[in-house]
């Protein structure tokens, strides 16, 4: 691909799951960008996705895809141990990448994606969508605003009662996937936790993880297990992580698919600053559109709390947007998008399960 950019751009997607679906509608939906090929190894899907959207070329093998002539980008939207063989091989072909998350299993799969993007000028970004809901971006304003002053207390998480994916899928095995529900869901929440926070360094972090439900066949349900394998589980179902800031902050999270707690699953951030403090509930997580967003703050020495209200973000359809933007944007912008934030999210993760591994806190 030339640094020139063509006008009309011409992008793949890999994987036909969930994720690899939101990329093909986001793609279909932007003006200017024609989906031209999609790989996947589900035949049957593929060939009913392929006349749904009018896809011109469909593959089974990645590899084919990436040679596609003519091709600018692709999504990358695979069980994660495929995360970086795929992208470093698009993006030394040429093609802007956009990954889900996680970036990849681990940071030294992470530095070696970015190292690739930087090598071949090109356009590493990653999925963080939750980041795009219109409740955290309503709090993002209000916080860089400075209307909650200096935050130095956050905690948040992403809990479920039964939501294990896949049970007995690539999910639960930790070569395939990394980790559990803090590679899977806890990735999110320190993604938009330190979004909000204003990026702050971690210095060092504290973390335990529990396998209590998950080995004994328990926490799945029909949502999250529809697909079944002969994989072990293998990998936490619960995790929390105790993380000391740069400028004396604190951050507290907490990724689960399995523990006896209320039904619903919740998504929440709660933020104390030294001029006001906030906090966000999503009950129903993802599915909630919208959560509830609470101001605290005083006036004259009473309280002068309040509510927001937010629209609903626009989750892949946003981060794709983006992500063509950022293509589009030429070659001055693709330096600004190596995938430089993802792969610190990747480390913070790595030096979690080393601490819960080694009952110790663990710098950075």
């Amino acid at each position: 691909m030339s640094n020139q950019q063509p006008e009309t751009l011409k992008v793949g997607v890999v994987g036909i799951g969930w994720a690899g679906q939101q990329h093909i509608k986001a793609y279909k939906g932007i003006e200017g960008v024609e989906l031209v090929a999609v790989a996947a190894m589900e035949a049957d899907l593929l060939a009913s996705l392929k006349d749904e959207y009018a896809i011109p070329h469909t593959f089974a093998r990645w590899e084919d895809l990436i040679e596609l002539e003519g091709l600018d980008a692709v999504s990358v939207a695979v069980p994660t141990f495929l995360h970086a063989p795929i992208a470093i091989a698009a993006m030394e072909t040429g093609l802007h990448v956009l990954s889900e998350k996680p970036l990849a299993r681990n940071g030294v799969e992470g530095q070696a994606m970015v190292d690739a993007a930087r090598k071949a000028g090109r356009v590493l970004d990653v999925a963080f969508n939750h980041r795009r809901r219109g409740d955290i971006q309503k709090l993002k304003g209000i916080m860089d605003a400075g209307e909650l002053g200096r935050p130095y207390y956050a905690k948040a998480s992403w809990l479920r009662r039964s939501g294990i994916p896949m049970l007995g899928s690539w999910f639960t095995n930790p070569e395939l996937a990394g980790g559990g529900p803090l590679a899977d869901i806890g990735v999110h929440v320190l993604d938009y936790s330190l979004h909000l926070l204003g990026e702050p360094k971690v210095l060092s972090v504290s973390a335990a993880t529990h396998s209590e439900l998950g080995p004994r066949g328990l926490g799945g349900n029909a949502r999250y297990s529809a697909m079944k394998s002969s994989h072990k589980f293998e990998v936490e179902d619960f995790a929390t992580a105790f993380l000391r800031l740069e400028g004396g902050g604190t951050l507290i999270l907490e990724a689960g698919w399995a523990a006896y707690r209320e039904e619903t699953d919740l998504l929440d951030f709660t933020v104390y600053g030294t001029d006001g403090g906030a906090e966000l509930r999503a009950v129903g997580a993802s599915m909630a559109p919208v959560a509830d967003l609470r101001i605290f703050k005083e006036k004259d020495g009473e309280n002068a709390d309040y509510e927001v209200v937010a629209e609903p973000g626009r989750a892949h359809d946003a981060v794709v947007e983006d992500f063509v933007n950022a293509v589009r944007g030429g070659p001055q912008e693709w330096g600004a998008h190596d995938g430089s934030v993802a792969l610190s999210r990747a480390l913070v993760l790595d030096a979690c399960y080393r601490s819960a591994l080694e009952h110790r806190e663990v710098a950075l």
